[in-house]
């Protein structure tokens, strides 16, 4: 009842709280990113969510666009600016996936939602991520984030979605709460987010 019904209604108000008092700090990120990224604060990416069905994740953008001399993006740790790693350090390029939750493409806690790319690559183990909405934070993340390694990631998301409590999102959300202080687990050592995942 808790995940079918209740998890929804408790998304829906609790993200419309969150974005009406976090407005302030959504407004001021928004326009020192503007100037940082050529006018483009956003970034926009089709990801998996319930079922594998595809959405649009809305996130601040905290990294730029500059390109090698073969026209190819460079690496994530030469394109993050400085005050996009000090938005991502701090959790705050996350907040505008509150309108992600209010649509309802999101939950507040749950698996997160992965590249499209990586929907091949999993195991049937794997895939059980996807029996319920991706979260802007969840069991895997106050567990280790992008410090832990996909295999360790994948286990927390499912034992997460068999696990799936009142009880147990409080505590994610105030165990995210503590991870954001202290900024835990903001990257896999020797890259700027995590290594790209290229199946089992």
């Amino acid at each position: 009842m808790y995940k079918t019904i209740f998890k929804r209604i408790l998304d829906l108000i609790a993200s419309l709280i969150g974005f009406v008092l976090l407005s302030p700090v959504f407004l001021v990120v928004m326009i020192a990113l503007f100037f940082a990224n050529q006018g483009k604060p956003f970034f926009f990416q089709t990801r998996p969510g319930k079922n594998e069905k595809l959405f649009n994740i809305i996130k601040f953008k905290t990294m730029n666009d500059k390109k090698d001399s073969n026209g190819e993006l460079l690496s994530d740790s030469k394109r993050l600016t400085k005050i996009g790693s000090f938005v991502r350090k701090t959790s705050l390029d996350e907040i505008p996936q509150l309108l992600n939750v209010i649509k309802g493409d999101m939950s507040l806690i749950g698996p997160r939602p992965l590249l499209v790319q990586y929907l091949p690559l999993y195991n049937d183990f794997q895939k059980q991520r996807h029996n319920i909405r991706p979260g802007i934070t969840g069991w895997a993340q106050v567990n280790g984030r992008n410090a832990i390694s996909w295999n360790q990631k994948f286990e927390y998301d499912v034992w997460y979605v068999t696990h799936c409590n009142f009880i147990l999102d409080i505590k994610i959300l105030f165990l995210t709460l503590k991870k954001v202080f202290v900024s835990e687990g903001i990257s896999q050592e020797g890259q700027a987010t995590m290594e790209v995942f290229k199946g089992n």
